[in-house]
């Protein structure tokens, strides 16, 4: 069969929509190259928006949502890695159909960008709101995944302050409009130079006021309580081993009891951080509350009742009882729960459903009391990429996250998940205290900014007072509305400006 020229240049331009998201990509954590990735968003866009036909717009935007989702969740092979033995052959299949799966989300968004403006030179800004609208429903359906959204691209910017006016999804709008600017100014054969204009002048904009934000900001922690993080650094692969339990039970002791100029307030072991059930861990609960001294202490544990296994945090009273316990409300599909479970053993996949452990939900957001440090708000793990889990009746005084970031390897999980971390401390104005397995360990400014941090594969603790809360931030008032409101009224003006063209 001989191809077209026609045929050939439909081939490369779907290849260029799949470099394009590779290189929007290299925007998000270890990386941050913000720059760089609104190349690869324009380049996205000027691909899609190129298209003869819907259907063509749909496959182009679904091959660069493959692109970036590849190289951004390529991590997601690690937790089969773990037992290679068992799940190892998983791993390809886990990455596959995670990057096609979600790809569909933009190239539903490509799609009804194409078909809503019939103007090529004006349909950059249709598919720009519509792969941002995907990224709000992929935060949200079927339990939602917004990981490595657009707007994480600016997290060490300041950018980045945007995330307290608009949000993730609002600053995800932004990006994406950023990128297509320049497209549609070169598409009007309005030349280079508009071209380049329509980037660098809405950049420079969106920096300033995040700067001007940032510099505003208090930074003084004289007089702070102090904040102990525990991280024993167990290898994922021997966290439960037998002869390896006590080693990283006491690594973590001893890193509690370490003495210090300034004694900590509070200490924060990681998530399931506990050797054992919580009801049967009575002599290490003790041991924690005599090596913590007079500090409050929260552990991460699994703990059991009649209704089930959750995954805890749990405040040490005094005589080394369990307190005040929050239960991990938000599962991870596939990880903590299988959804469909029993339609899974029915279809012969019943050595999946037993991978995928056995947990129950807790009853969703809640704040525990930690006395003069205030109140705080737990997050424990992946809970904390969601914007709408840090929403409460009460407003905290300080988010607090553990977490096990083993599962995700040593490259680019990590560092992403304590970027989207970050992000949440922005979103509320709020200091956020995280304790992470292998790290990396952090206390974050309501700014964002990481004013501590212990590294990635590190074993020990580290101690840092606790930077103060602002007030509510205008996102922590009206959460993801604004971004929800501007995207469908710029359709529903998209609607009508397809009609008069």
């Amino acid at each position: 069969m001989i191809r077209t020229p026609g045929g050939i240049r439909r081939f490369r331009l779907v290849g260029l929509a799949l470099a394009s998201g590779i290189v929007a990509a290299a925007g998000q954590a270890p990386l941050g190259w913000t720059y760089l990735a609104l190349l690869g968003f324009a380049g996205l866009i000027w691909v899609v928006a190129s298209a003869p036909s819907t259907r063509l717009g749909i496959l182009r935007g679904w091959f660069g949502g493959i692109g970036y989702f590849a190289a951004t969740l390529f991590w997601i092979v690690e937790p089969f890695l773990v037992d290679p033995v068992r799940t190892g052959w998983m791993a390809p299949f886990a990455l596959l159909f995670t990057a096609t799966g979600f790809a569909l989300f933009w190239g539903a968004g490509s799609g009804l960008g194409v078909w809503l403006v019939r103007s090529r030179a004006r349909r950059a800004i249709g598919v720009a709101l519509g792969i941002a609208l995907a990224e709000m429903l992929r935060g949200h359906l079927l339990t939602g995944f917004p990981w490595a959204l657009p707007a994480y691209i600016w997290i060490d910017h300041p950018a980045a302050q945007w995330l307290a006016w608009v949000g993730p999804y609002g600053l995800s709008v932004m990006t994406l409009l950023v990128a297509a600017l320049p497209v549609l100014f070169w598409q009007a054969g309005r030349g280079r130079v508009a071209a380049l204009a329509a980037l660098v002048v809405p950049i420079a904009l969106i920096e300033g006021s995040g700067w001007l934000r940032v510099s505003s900001l208090p930074i003084d922690n004289t007089d702070r309580p102090i904040v102990r993080l525990i991280q024993p650094n167990a290898p994922q692969h021997q966290k439960w081993e037998p002869e390896m339990i006590p080693v990283f039970f006491e690594r973590a002791e001893a890193a509690t009891a370490a003495t210090a100029d300034i004694p900590p307030a509070l200490i924060v072991w990681p998530e399931t951080a506990l050797p054992t059930f919580l009801d049967a861990a009575e002599n290490a609960r003790v041991r924690i509350r005599v090596a913590a001294g007079e500090a409050q202490v929260v552990v991460g544990a699994l703990r059991r009742d009649a209704n089930g296994i959750y995954n805890s945090l749990v405040v040490i009273d005094a005589d080394g009882g369990a307190g005040q316990t929050y239960d991990k409300h938000h599962l991870v599909p596939f990880g903590e729960y299988i959804p469909l479970e029993g339609l899974a053993r029915r279809i012969g996949l019943g050595a999946l459903a037993a991978q995928g452990g056995a947990l129950s939900a807790g009853s969703g957001p809640q704040l525990i009391d930690l006395g003069p440090l205030g109140a705080a708000l737990p997050l424990i793990c992946y809970e904390a990429i969601f914007p709408a889990n840090t929403r409460t009746d009460q407003r905290p005084n300080l988010l607090l996250q553990i977490t096990n970031d083993a599962w995700f390897g040593q490259y680019v999980g990590p560092f992403q998940h304590l970027a989207q971390a970050r992000a949440r401390a922005i979103e509320q104005g709020l200091p956020l205290v995280r304790a992470a397995n292998t790290g990396v360990s952090a206390v974050v400014a309501p700014s964002g900014a990481v004013t501590a941090s212990l590294g990635l594969g590190q074993g020990g603790h580290l101690d840092a007072p606790l930077p103060a809360p602002l007030p509510a931030t205008l996102f922590a008032r009206t959460n993801v509305w604004p971004a929800i409101v501007f995207s469908v009224l710029a359709l529903i003006f998209l609607a009508f400006w397809r009609r008069q063209s």
